[in-house]
């Protein structure tokens, strides 16, 4: 895609991100990482400890070896295992709408929250969560709900060595700490992709590291 390409759903991204970035900017609980270059955000303690555990333990019920659109598993790109939770459970529900009030959004635009679970060697290499959308899969993900906006990130366990999350253009790295929820604005100011996005779940060294994801589209998911 050229500068001169359109962008598609260039506009929705800027409105989505002019809303949700005033409304983190109003609660002082929330703290922005200061690079100017991303819109990340954090907020301690967002799951109590019994949370955590019980999503391990849900993740550990339904995590498969993960895959990209163009990439399986046996690539060596994303060697977690992951799976959808159950979104009418109540702890996921609750999780769910929780993250969509602090962002501020309609949660039909929401894809299911997703686990993940990273053993020893682990990791999945640097990558945008938004769609490339001259890409063969592009088409389905249109219809689908359109393009990534932001992404929501919680950690649930302490790593005992590795697996954090390196914003690799950023040269930050963010450990894993129990309970913390990461959020973050995948496109620009004005709706273009924001490539200092691109980011890694850093190989787990020792231990398991288990995180939930919630991502979201410009539109309602389907």
């Amino acid at each position: 895609m050229t500068t001169a390409d359109p962008v598609p759903d260039q506009a929705a991204l800027a409105r989505l991100g002019e809303r949700v970035r005033a409304r983190l900017a109003e609660d002082m609980a929330i703290h922005r990482v200061p690079d100017e270059r991303i819109e990340l955000f954090a907020i301690g303690g967002f799951l109590s400890a019994d949370e955590c555990a019980s999503l391990c333990r849900m993740i550990d019920a339904v995590a498969r070896p993960s895959a990209l659109h163009e990439l399986d598993y046996a690539s060596g790109y994303r060697t977690s295992y992951s799976g959808d939770l159950d979104p009418n459970g109540s702890l996921v529900a609750d999780i769910s709408q929780r993250i969509d009030a602090i962002l501020g959004v309609d949660g039909a635009i929401g894809e299911p929250l997703q686990g993940q679970r990273y053993g020893p060697g682990q990791q999945f290499k640097p990558h945008n969560d938004w769609f490339y959308t001259s890409e063969s899969y592009w088409p389905q993900e249109a219809l689908r709900g359109g393009q990534r906006s932001w992404t929501a990130m919680a950690y649930l366990n302490h790593v005992e060595q590795g697996g954090a999350t390196a914003f690799t253009m950023l040269g930050l790295e963010i450990e894993p700490k129990p309970g913390v929820l990461l959020l973050w604005n995948n496109a620009l100011p004005d709706g273009r992709p924001n490539a200092a996005t691109l980011h890694a779940g850093l190989p787990v060294q020792r231990g398991t590291k288990y995180i939930v994801t919630k991502w979201y589209r410009t539109r309602a998911w389907r």
